[in-house]
């Protein structure tokens, strides 16, 4: 029930996003060099990698200038970026991954490799389902870059505090997974998206 969902949802907000889709990707390949996506390797459902998508938000190379992304006005980030990131259309290429079976709509976030290293045993078991486009972490956290952006070491804090927190939730989710649940964290985000 859930991939037949995740498949239908997909589709319906590619097809419906198409227009805009467009319009971003020329802004993006006309606004700076590079390509119009970026994709990075995340750790998904079992431990097994997959390519996310994301439109680029930011300047070419940027990662090697470090991976986590500190407050809105980060340097690294394009005018365009800027809008993608507040309104998080920057993830919408991820419903490509949800139809490839990399994704689910919801379900734990996907991580870099370097941070689920760090992950306990028992805290591994959030990647025995597929990771999602929204959790309740993604609600909790939905201006993550302007929380680290006031930490004297954004790093730090995000594997000490934000991690740990974002793992509880999704051990929270998991204890009681269903389809009712995901429409409301669907309904959650595109809330707090309208609201951004």
């Amino acid at each position: 029930m859930k991939r037949i969902f995740d498949i239908i949802f997909a589709l319906f907000v590619l097809i419906c996003f198409l227009p805009i889709g467009i319009f971003l990707s020329l802004w993006i390949a006309f606004e700076s060099s590079g390509g119009i996506f970026f994709a990075q390797n995340r750790v998904g459902k079992n431990g097994v990698s997959f390519r996310l998508l994301k439109f680029r938000s930011m300047y070419s190379n940027a990662e090697s200038q470090g991976r986590i992304t500190v407050g809105s006005r980060d340097a690294r980030i394009t005018k365009v970026g800027y809008y993608l990131r507040k309104y998080k259309l920057d993830e919408f290429p991820q419903f490509i991954n949800v139809l490839k079976g990399d994704m689910s709509i919801v379900g734990p976030r996907p991580e870099v490799q370097e941070y689920v290293d760090l992950y306990t045993e028992e805290q591994r078991n959030i990647l025995q389902v597929k990771p999602g486009i929204t959790d309740l972490a993604s609600l909790a956290y939905f201006h993550e870059n302007e929380l680290l952006a006031k930490s004297d070491n954004p790093q730090q804090t995000y594997i000490q505090e934000v991690m740990p927190e974002k793992i509880r939730l999704n051990e929270k989710y998991l204890a009681n997974p269903s389809l009712g649940q995901d429409l409301v964290i669907i309904c959650k985000t595109f809330a707090k998206i309208f609201r951004a």
